[in-house]
């Protein structure tokens, strides 16, 4: 055989597999091989596709990782409508859509199984292969995100059986652990946290970057047969168990009923346990088996007739506040929090509940000793809904006007509803601020994470973000749980991260109101950070985005003597002070560009580097203020407004014709 033969038989090996251990894993819960050796397996694989191409195949397991970023999302028709469930909130609203069922159907069946409460989408599958995911959208266009779906374990990439197509749907979720510990970070970081897990796994699952939806951990539960070509399946559980077989990971529990009140019973099953399962429900959906019944029963307009979903109510509980804590995030945010009697509610002992911030107390007129009314924000997150009982005579709680972590002046801008401590050496806002300034988006320092960062800022290795640039790597690698390969590792991470570019930088610093766009155009206008730290108000106002609380916000970040010592210590050890990012001239200067479709020859991110290049701008939605659309084969919706409003189109060649002239 030759080296070439040798490969692909190795990649068909290392596929199966590796695939084989993933379906164990994620959809069986067992655990068939080690860590050590799966990712020696993995590894292998990704050095054979590395080496030959042509060999990675469309079920690779390698595709998990997540690939290239994408700027944007194609619309997806869908064949078969990915219709929506009507609601019913009351016992007596399921036994009517038994009558109304049974009026067509007397011996209907029915099938009981909880419902998810998570993002609803589309698989796709030609020959045993996964060839398309997409999500719900409005019901009959969604948006392709098969490189985001490709990174959930429990998608199966390749079937049992090679039926010649197969379309499912299945609702992606996240599972509480998971959500739990990403809101944990996003409050670590001094970021607005997710709301409830059904709103993370929806915005996880439309990153343009599909490794940034790999890291989310993301699950799915499969429940329904959208279109198959092979196979004749006749009822609902038979089309689940059949599900099964092939590999998906189907809704955990259903079951088959000849009665509603025997449905009803299962509904009050469903809703004893829904606190002790690891992923939020949030209700029970009712589906008459038979499909042939289905097909006489038909759909309205907006919902099928023969299914209903039983939503159940909010648990609420009443409980004393004993006290109000005041925790300080990475941009000085004093934050109020309620200690209250300890109350079992949604599955869990709840201690502590959020209670947002001054307004919000005073909205509701809270009292330390109050009995107040508590519930879980989409099941998960502790919040005060309202105060029960009140004693006359207490004073409302007033938020404190001196930081309690550092003593210094706690002040509340105009137009904002933040409290916020004036001192950026507090020491409580040390640790967030350092999670920030190493995290992916910011400097991209891997092998910092929050955990061994905490660690040097206890042992006090780390003061500031300038003394990551001076770690005693000799000290990190005697740590618990490092060594002198981590050390060695983190070593290369932050001297490669001295090369940033300015953008980085700037957004790793956490000006307030300064995200990634800003700082990336603070960079390009400016160009380096002597230019930067000598700009006017009136400078800064020139960029197209900025308003006055930004550019103030810039600028009473860069007069305080602590951040130009902090930047004098990054310069001095190293950090690369300048924008890399290349502008010819500036011929598109005051343009905005879209792009929509599939180009010829370059992708959209590298059309848009072009246009950055002279001087122009991309935007992700059209408008009257839009100078042209770039489009390319498959183009939308983009392309339609852009006709309608009279913007001017252009195809790859007369974007390249302009460049060239």
């Amino acid at each position: 055989m030759t080296d070439f033969e040798t490969a692909a038989a190795r990649v068909d090996e290392l596929t199966g597999l590796l695939n084989h251990y993933i379906y164990r894993y994620y959809v069986e819960n067992e655990n068939d091989v080690d860590d050590y050796t799966y990712d020696m397996l993995m590894r292998e694989l990704q050095s054979l596709e590395e080496k030959y191409p042509q060999l990675l195949r469309p079920d690779s397991p390698t595709h998990r990782v997540g690939g290239s970023a994408d700027n944007t999302f194609a619309p997806v028709t869908h064949t078969v409508r990915m219709e929506s469930l009507q609601d019913a909130f009351s016992e007596e609203e399921i036994r009517d859509f038994d009558t109304r069922v049974r009026t067509v159907c007397p011996n209907a069946q029915y099938v009981v199984e909880p419902k998810i409460d998570g993002l609803s989408v589309s698989l796709e599958y030609r020959d045993g292969v996964l060839v398309r995911g997409s999500t719900r959208g409005d019901g009959d266009i969604g948006e392709d995100i098969t490189a985001n779906l490709r990174t959930v374990r429990a998608v199966p990439l390749h079937l049992k059986e090679e039926l010649p197509f197969l379309e499912v749907r299945g609702e992606v979720y996240l599972p509480r652990e998971t959500f739990e510990q990403i809101v944990k970070e996003q409050e670590l970081r001094g970021e607005k946290p997710f709301k409830n897990p059904r709103n993370a796994a929806a915005g996880s699952l439309r990153q343009k970057d599909p490794k940034i939806t790999a890291q989310r951990h993301l699950d799915i539960f499969v429940f329904n047969v959208q279109q198959i070509e092979g196979k004749t399946l006749t009822g609902h559980k038979e089309s689940l168990d059949f599900l099964r077989a092939l590999g998906f990971r189907t809704v955990p529990f259903y079951t088959k009923v000849s009665n509603i009140e025997s449905a009803l019973a299962e509904i009050r099953r469903i809703g004893e346990i829904r606190h002790t399962l690891p992923f939020d429900i949030d209700g029970a959906v009712i589906k008459t088996d038979d499909f042939a019944q289905r097909a006489r029963l038909g759909s309205t307009a907006k919902f099928p007739k023969w299914a209903v979903a039983f939503k159940y109510p909010p648990e609420e509980r009443e409980t004393e506040l004993l006290d109000i804590e005041i925790n300080v995030g990475r941009t000085g945010v004093l934050t109020p929090t309620a200690v209250l009697s300890p109350v079992f509610l949604a599955g869990t002992t709840v201690s502590r509940a959020t209670l947002h911030n001054e307004d919000f107390i005073r909205e509701k007129g809270i009292s330390i000793g109050d009995t107040v009314l508590v519930r879980k924000a989409g099941d998960i997150i502790p919040e005060v809904l309202s105060v029960v009982k009140h004693d006359p005579n207490a004073p409302l709680y007033q938020m404190p006007r001196v930081c309690p972590a550092c003593g210094a002046p706690a002040v509340r801008e105009t137009g904002e509803a933040a409290v916020r401590c004036t001192n950026p050496d507090c020491p409580a806002q040390l640790l967030r601020m350092l999670i920030h300034f190493c995290s992916r988006d910011a400097m991209d320092i891997e092998g910092l994470g929050e955990a061994v960062l905490e660690t040097l800022v206890n042992r006090g290795m780390l003061k500031n973000a300038a003394d990551i640039y001076n770690l005693d790597y000799k000290a990190i690698a005697a740590l618990d749980g490092q060594g002198a390969k981590s050390a060695d590792n983190l070593r290369a991470a932050v001297e490669k991260s001295k090369g940033n570019d300015l953008a980085r930088l700037i957004f790793a610093l956490g000006i307030r109101h300064i995200g990634q766009k800003a700082a990336a155009l603070l960079a390009e206008r400016f160009g380096n950070m002597d230019a930067l730290l000598s700009a006017s108000r009136e400078d800064i106002l020139t960029i197209d985005g900025f308003g006055e609380v930004m550019a103030d916000a810039v600028l009473q970040f860069f007069s305080l003597p602590q951040s130009r010592e902090l930047l004098e210590k990054l310069q001095k050890a190293g950090l690369n002070m300048r924008s890399l990012k290349e502008v010819k001239d500036m011929r598109f200067a005051g343009l905005t560009f879209v792009l929509t479709g599939t180009l010829p020859t370059m992708t959209r991110n590298e059309a848009s580097a072009i246009i950055e290049s002279f001087g122009g701008k991309t935007a992700s939605s059209v408008s009257k203020k839009t100078s042209y659309v770039l489009a390319g084969e498959d183009a939308g919706s983009k392309l339609r407004k852009a006709t309608e409003l009279g913007v001017p189109i252009l195809s790859e060649d007369d974007l390249l014709k302009m460049v060239q002239e």
